[in-house]
């Protein structure tokens, strides 16, 4: 059996030409940014959000942002914290465990990268259940603090570094 390795990296524009073509379905859309809807905003100029890319066998899996930028301070209290936005896997490549696998190494990659960051924040809609268990099976808690977003109740989770 194959084991298969996942890594996190953080975005170079090599990635850019698979990232600019992933697909989500309608159902997922609602709940996330495509990789192509952010790196138009110029991702890598600002030093504020950081693309971070699920890489499989050297590929694009998926991609997510942690932003350092004031957008934290609506989450969390934390001048230390990061938020997480944005997460997804490829359409063609759900199913194969990458979000989780790339979710459990987190924590090492901030460290590593991010060395001042201790806590991850993120918003995950109240609907979207497997993006709930997924963060919950990493090591995500409910802060019991909710946001209202474009479509509705959000729940606020954290992760401690």
């Amino acid at each position: 059996m194959n084991v298969i390795e996942v890594e996190l990296k953080r975005y170079e524009k090599k990635y850019f030409k698979i990232l600019k073509n992933f697909t989500l379905p309608a159902e997922q859309e609602q709940f996330t940014a495509l990789p192509i809807e952010l790196l138009r905003e110029n991702l890598e100029e600002k030093h504020d959000q950081h693309g971070i890319v699920i890489l499989s066998d050297h590929e694009p899996v998926g991609f997510f942002v942690l932003h350092s930028s004031d957008r934290v301070k609506e989450y969390t209290d934390n001048p230390n914290a990061m938020l997480l936005a944005a997460l997804s896997i490829n359409y063609s490549q759900q199913g194969k465990g990458f979000a989780q696998k790339g979710m459990k190494q987190l924590k090492s990659f901030i460290k590593k990268e991010f060395p001042a960051c201790n806590e991850v924040v993120l918003a995950v809609n109240h609907k979207n259940i497997p993006a709930q268990q997924l963060y919950k099976k990493v090591g995500f808690k409910d802060t019991g603090r909710r946001k209202i977003g474009k479509i509705g109740e959000q729940l606020i989770l954290s992760l401690t570094v």
